[in-house]
């Protein structure tokens, strides 16, 4: 599976984040791969460290499953307030509270910004801002059932990510981690992304301005369409309530 920033994607690409799932060491092994008990059974990869010190998450048998939580960005660039659903992903939401709380993405940066016209995201939640660190642990997809067809897509495969979504980004079936995509314009991707929350307006004007200062040309792509923001963006803090 491609690394998350590092190839080129086409415009309906898939949203990616780190390298290939871990495969769980022998049960006797120094470095055995550790399983929580609950309903979300929470991972630890061994094979792919965290990227910033972090315990696996609670996993209580009754995983909080309605209502809303709210959590602000506190960005370089400015606010991005986020409603986190329980209802739609509550082994999600129980993931990235624990890593807010634990602030693993404080002082991290956004490191991925991409404007192809059918994918147009800001992606964040990688300490190392390579696009390949994650919390050391993986998770299930909490996969939504109910988006509409993408417009764009004329074989009806692709699904509306509608602006304003929250979702998490992943490197295959069931490997959620901590990285997480904002989605500033409507997108067409595969429902293969957990859906678990929205942006705010305030939130929608920061992600607006960011993809307006466009994105960071190299020496070998002065115009990219997927690269590192040219307005370098910042997590300072993760507040739950704010």
């Amino acid at each position: 599976m491609a690394r998350l920033a590092g190839a080129a994607l086409a415009s309906a690409a898939l949203v990616v984040a780190g390298g290939t799932a871990a495969v769980a060491a022998p049960a006797d092994g120094p470095t055995a791969a550790r399983t929580t008990k609950g309903p979300c059974a929470y991972t630890s990869t061994p094979d792919e460290p965290p990227a910033r010190p972090v315990p696996l998450p609670p996993d209580p048998r009754r995983t909080p499953d309605d209502g809303t939580v709210r959590v602000t960005l506190r960005t370089s660039q400015g606010p991005i307030g986020l409603t986190l659903d329980r209802e739609q992903a509550p082994c999600t939401v129980q993931s990235f509270l624990h890593l807010a709380k634990h602030r693993f993405y404080d002082w991290t940066p956004c490191h991925r910004l991409t404007a192809y016209p059918t994918l147009q995201v800001l992606q964040c939640g990688d300490p190392s801002g390579t696009g390949e660190g994650g919390p050391g642990y993986r998770y299930r997809d909490e996969l939504p059932t109910d988006l509409p067809p993408a417009p764009t897509d004329p074989t009806g495969v692709r699904r509306l990510y509608a602006r304003g979504t929250l979702a998490m980004a992943n490197a295959g079936p069931d490997t959620n981690g901590s990285q997480f995509f904002l989605v500033q314009s409507d997108s067409a991707l595969r429902p293969n992304y957990t859906v678990f929350g929205s942006i705010d307006a305030a939130g929608l004007n920061t992600l607006d301005k960011i993809a307006a200062g466009g994105i960071a040309p190299t020496p070998e792509d002065p115009a990219p369409v997927d690269g590192a923001p040219a307005l370098p963006v910042q997590i300072h803090r993760a507040i739950r309530g704010h």
